[in-house]
């Protein structure tokens, strides 16, 4: 591989990762009726919220509480296939 060639590579490896970090300390609010999840991109939850009403049926509470997660997750993996899937397309290194 020629110098250009491979600074270029390094240049994208660090572009890469740079991305990537910032997905991971990204938050994404996840909501479903009455509850809201608060996610970092690496997947840690930080906070729950859920209002009283809820605390009445638990069935319920339960349903919302993993509707409200899978939609954090959900644009967790929007956002890394969007963000991180442009470096994916260069599969030739064509640049």
């Amino acid at each position: 591989m020629n110098r250009d060639m491979i600074k270029k590579l390094q240049k994208l490896q660090k572009e890469m990762q740079e991305a990537q970090e910032k997905i991971e300390l990204t938050e994404f609010i996840g909501r479903a009726s009455g509850c809201e999840v608060v996610m970092q991109g690496n997947r840690r939850l930080l906070d729950v919220s859920i209002t009283k009403e809820l605390l009445e049926d638990v069935e319920i509470l339960e349903e919302v509480i993993i509707v409200a997660v899978n939609d954090a997750l959900n644009q967790i993996d929007d956002t890394t296939e969007k963000v991180m899937g442009k470096y994916a397309s260069m599969g030739g290194f064509g640049f």
